[in-house]
Formats: C-alpha cells, sequence, structure tokens
C-alpha cells in the first residue's frame, strides 16, 4: 500500500468500481500522487484529478518515471543548483567539486561527484576524505541519482551512511505561473504597515528598487534592483513580487537579506555563520521575498537565476505557523517566479526532502515533477 513518502511520485491505483455477477470489476488509473489522507487518495492523471476513496482501492504501488533524464541534463541542473548555493571554500578533484562552509548546510559542505574525478574511483573518495578532514570536516557526498549510483556503491563498501531521499524537482515557468492567479489591481496598492519597521515596504512605492538615496528617485533603468553586490540596502525592492489575492498582504523582493529575513533563515538552518551569508548573497542574481501583515514578517522565500540563465532557483520558502493555510507561499513562488521570467528564466528548480510531504504535496500542485533525487552520503567516524 502506499505511504506519505509516495506522494509526488507516479503511481498505479486499481481501484473497484462495481460488481457484475458477484464479481469485483476494476477500473485502473496512472498519474503522480498528489495527496494520501486517512480515507482518499488523488492522483494527477493525462485526463486530470481523480480522487479515489481508499476503501475502493484493490491495488496501489510506485511505478518508474516515464523516463528518466540524461546524465547531461542531470549535470547541467546539479552545476546549476551548486551555482545558485555557491560554498565559499572550493575546491576541484578533476570535474568533481569541493565544497566547505563552516558546516552549514549539506549541500554547501559536500563533494558534488559529476564528471570524471581524473583517477580511479576508490582513489577519488580517500582524495575526498583527505580533504574534509583538512578542514576538521566529516566527508559528505551528494550523489545524484541515477547518475551517481556506481560512487554510491563505493561508499557503501566503506560504510557510510545516508541522509533522507531529497528531491530534485522542476517545472516550466509557463506552468507554474499558470498555477498561481496573478495579482489584482487592490495588490498593486500599497500596504499599510508599521512606520519605520526594517524591511518593511516603502509607502506610496510602486517600485523602491527604482530609487536613490533618502528616497530620491533614480535614474529611469529597467530594474535598478539588479545593481548593488551583495550586501547592498534591503529597501531596493523589485515591484513585480507585489502579489497575492485582493487584500491579501503584498510579496515585496529585495536585492540583499533584512536582519528580520537572516533571523528566519537563521532559525530554520540552525543558526547563520558568515559562510551562510556568503551562500546566501554571493549570486549575481538573486532576490529575497518577504511578506508584511500587521508590521510582522510572516513569509519569507529566496530566488536565484543561473545556469546561463535558464533555472529560477527557488530556496528557503517559509510561512510563520499564524499565517500558514492563506496561500502565502504559493504567493511568494509566484512573486519570485515572475522575477525569474522578466530575467530570462524558463525553467524552476528546488530541493526538497522526499519525507516533506505538506511541502511536496504544495509543490506539485504548483506543476513540480521529480527530475532526479540524491542522497548526502556522510563518511563513518574515524
Amino acid at each position: 500500500m502506499l505511504r506519505q513518502q509516495d506522494v509526488g511520485h507516479r503511481i498505479v491505483v486499481r481501484r473497484i468500481v462495481g460488481i457484475r455477477e458477484g464479481r469485483p470489476l476494476f477500473s485502473d488509473a496512472l498519474g503522480e500522487l498528489v495527496e494520501l489522507s486517512e480515507t482518499h487518495l488523488t492522483i494527477a492523471t493525462a485526463q486530470g484529478r481523480v480522487r479515489v476513496p481508499l476503501a475502493e482501492v484493490h491495488r496501489a504501488k510506485r511505478v518508474p518515471p516515464t523516463r528518466r533524464p540524461t546524465a547531461s541534463a542531470v549535470v547541467e541542473l546539479e552545476l546549476a543548483a551548486d551555482e545558485a548555493w555557491p560554498a565559499p571554500v572550493r575546491g576541484r578533484l578533476g570535474d568533481w567539486l569541493l565544497r566547505s562552509a563552516d558546516g552549514w548546510t549539506g549541500r554547501a559542505n559536500s563533494a558534488l561527484p559529476v564528471g570524471d574525478p581524473d583517477r580511479p574511483l576508490p582513489a577519488a573518495v580517500d582524495a575526498i576524505e583527505r580533504w574534509y578532514a583538512g578542514r576538521g570536516q566529516p566527508a559528505m557526498v551528494n550523489t545524484p541519482l541515477p547518475l551517481a549510483v556506481p560512487v554510491g556503491a563505493e561508499l557503501d563498501a566503506r560504510g557510510w551512511t545516508a541522509r533522507p531521499l531529497t528531491l530534485v524537482q522542476t517545472v516550466p515557468l509557463t506552468t507554474l505561473r499558470a498555477a498561481v492567479p496573478p495579482p489584482g489591481p487592490a495588490d498593486r496598492a500599497p500596504r499599510p504597515g508599521r512606520a519605520g519597521s526594517a524591511g518593511d515596504p516603502p509607502p506610496e512605492i510602486r517600485d523602491a528598487g527604482r530609487h536613490g538615496p533618502a528616497g530620491r528617485p533614480a535614474p529611469q533603468t529597467h530594474d535598478a534592483g539588479r545593481h548593488g553586490p551583495a550586501g547592498a540596502p534591503a529597501a531596493q525592492t523589485h515591484d513585480a513580487g507585489r502579489h497575492g489575492p485582493a487584500g491579501g498582504p503584498a510579496v515585496v523582493l529585495a536585492v540583499a537579506p533584512s536582519e528580520e529575513w537572516l533571523a528566519v533563515a537563521a532559525g530554520r538552518k540552525g543558526g547563520l555563520p558568515d559562510s551562510a551569508r556568503h551562500i546566501l548573497t554571493a549570486v549575481s542574481q538573486v532576490r529575497f521575498a518577504q511578506v508584511y501583515a500587521d508590521g510582522v514578517l510572516v513569509a519569507t522565500g529566496r530566488g536565484t537565476v543561473t545556469g546561463q540563465g535558464r533555472w529560477l532557483g527557488l530556496s528557503l520558502i517559509e510561512v510563520a505557523p499564524p499565517a500558514r493555510r492563506q496561500g502565502l507561499a504559493a504567493r511568494v513562488i509566484r512573486a519570485l517566479a515572475d522575477w525569474g521570467a522578466a530575467e530570462g528564466a524558463t525553467h524552476a528548480f528546488l530541493q526538497v526532502e522526499q519525507r516533506n510531504t505538506e511541502a511536496v504535496s504544495l509543490y506539485r500542485k504548483l506543476g513540480f515533477t521529480t527530475h532526479h533525487t540524491y542522497l548526502t552520503r556522510v563518511a563513518p567516524p574515524t
């Protein structure tokens, strides 16, 4: 029978649709599992969504995807994701990447084995172990599957453990933007807020990113928010992010994170060393989404454009518990999708743990499908 871990994957369901001459009649449905509750499951099929009561399910199981991505497609996306989450300390082992960031997140503190390590596989793993030992860190390797199956087999033989499976999911930006309604006229109006609050949208400013010091208008440019390296004032915002249903709080995109935004990221990731600030801001095309309600930061997100401008990367989508189930995460994603599309990106990607079924369900409703998966492997203690 299916489990919550199967949400977001392709499944086949055989259901009982009737009885004829004392024998059950069956019907099969094939598609992506969107929802699994205590009473029913929902499948997105080629003909539309099908809601099946569990009492009618005769058999159900996960099946392989229609086709696997090519090795080159996996490498392209993995390199775009690395560019979007840049570790400050980096090394190379042939084509393989070695990354370190004071232990902040597995992605930035693990080797990425794509391409040729320019030596036999056992010697490559030996070199990884030495590199991380020299930095006083446990050796870790991100193994994209199925591309890095041979690497995984070598790590298995050495007793390396694995963290929970991560899904790398993608969607065309046209599909993603169509899944979330565009903003209405009311959403572009200034939102009331606590005067002077750090990170609040400036009142009566349609596009704060087009303003210079002391509120003086800057020269007319396409997006002044593109200027300013990491650490530029968070008040430079891009108004394409003011999204939401009528009367909802606006989403504002900033070129740098506010201290309140950083505090949310620190709470989610367990601290915020200098390396973390580098990872978050050292991307040339990046935006930090924030939503305020009554002067309180209630939702955040981060978007990057990498991979030669093709990929919008979404990360750190977070909604405060009291503000959940109001569509804020979808609004944040739509705002970042609009920005990414304006920058020329054509597809979006994100990385989510398979066990995070609530997030997987949301992303599935927005059109995301699993491109490939990866395991973060951890060397045994020495």
